[in-house]
């Protein structure tokens, strides 16, 4: 053989073998390559978006939070202002109570006054009208001395 000819079919062999190669192995190879390369751009992506999306789940609860202690702090004002008002209603009604009950003995008292006055009048009556029988020795109409007595009373 001649060594042209080995060349020849060396070249043509080794052509051969890269076809094979390329066809074969190295297409699925990089095929293999360009998808792996896709999941892991995917994968990044999908971190990325991920840790994106947990800070706006942090800021929102965070939000959330501060509302929930907002409301939280107006209803306890609220119910601070509840209890004021409720605690001043009953200041005011046991002090309208008070002054009722302080009337209401106040006009008892007078009336109970007006009785012992009454009866204080009509003691003294009798007493005047008793002094003057032994002291005139005769009896005094006390019918007349009662309008004698009411007629002074009624002066002072």
């Amino acid at each position: 053989m001649n060594i042209n000819a080995t060349v020849i079919i060396q070249i043509i062999s080794f052509v051969l073998l890269i076809w094979f190669v390329n066809k074969v192995l190295w297409g699925p190879m990089s095929k293999l390559l360009e998808d792996r390369q896709k999941r892991i751009a995917d994968g990044l992506s999908a971190a990325e978006k991920g840790k994106h999306e947990l800070e706006l789940a942090e800021k929102r609860a965070k939000d959330v939070l501060k509302d929930a202690k907002l409301q939280a702090q107006n209803v306890l004002s609220q119910a601070e202002k509840r209890s004021t008002e409720i605690v001043e209603d009953a200041k005011v009604k046991a002090a309208e109570e008070a002054e009722r009950i302080k009337a209401a003995a106040q006009a008892d008292i007078e009336q109970e006054i007006s009785r012992a006055r009454e009866q204080l009048r009509k003691e003294v009556a009798a007493l005047v009208v008793t002094g003057a029988e032994k002291i005139l020795h005769k009896e005094v109409d006390a019918k007349a001395h009662n309008e004698m007595l009411d007629a002074l009373v009624k002066q002072i």
